[in-house]
């Protein structure tokens, strides 16, 4: 499934209609768990605001092989990440992921935390920007937001690890008015494979990048080059 960004994937506490699971219990009334679980075929999750690919179950046996498959990083997982300041090259982030003691919606790096590892490397440079895709080894909850956020290089738009807005030093009227406008993270799942649950055979689908993230791209990419 191709999810656009503020759509929410399951219900929770302030989202009890409206989310994807709700569109595919309409559609596939079969799902396994559609009965006593809130989460049925799902086999992992992104974010709201967060737009791209996921895969969702139709069976039991399908759901088992997936879930076990992501569990031993047998699933390949590529996002888009549109970070505030220049990188010079990419890298590997391996730091645990724990929830924040303090502030419970968030997530951060912590000793006792779970292990998460983050590959990314550099697809574009822009004036005060840089264009990341990113690889998952592991799947821990706002991974990519908090890792990115914890080497200094957050995602733009990211209310929660992003600090407070920060608009780059010489921005052009256009650049800032675009930046103002894009009100999600700039984070895209662009890729995804997996073997068949069935059959074995290796698939691998590609979302495109939505309009509104392609359109900040672009305004960055011509001021870059004026």
């Amino acid at each position: 499934i191709d999810k656009p960004a503020g759509m929410v994937v399951h219900p929770a506490c302030g989202h009890f209609t409206g989310t994807l699971v709700h569109g595919l219990l309409y559609l596939f009334q079969n799902l396994p768990g559609a009965t006593e679980d809130v989460r049925p075929g799902l086999v992992h999750r992104i974010d709201k605001a967060t737009s791209g690919l996921l895969v969702v179950a139709r069976t039991p046996a399908a759901q088992a092989v997936l879930v076990r498959a992501l569990a031993e990083r047998e699933v390949g997982r590529e996002y888009l990440a549109l970070c505030l300041g220049v990188l010079t090259g990419g890298g590997t982030i391996d730091e645990p992921i724990g929830r924040h003691r303090t502030q419970r919606t968030k997530m951060t790096v912590r000793g006792d935390g779970r292990e998460a590892i983050t590959h990314y490397r550099i697809e574009q440079r822009y004036r005060a920007h840089t264009l990341l895709r990113v690889q998952l080894e592991t799947g821990r909850t706002h991974q990519i937001r908090v890792h990115l956020a914890h080497i200094g290089y957050p995602i733009v738009g990211d209310p929660l690890y992003g600090g407070r807005r920060r608009l780059p030093a010489g921005a052009s009227p256009t650049v800032i008015d675009a930046l103002a406008q894009f009100c999600r993270q700039a984070l895209h799942a662009a890729r995804l494979s997996f073997e068949h649950p069935s059959n074995g055979r290796e698939l691998s689908f590609e979302a495109p990048i939505p309009t509104d993230f392609r359109d900040l791209l672009a305004t960055l990419a011509a001021e870059a080059q004026s």
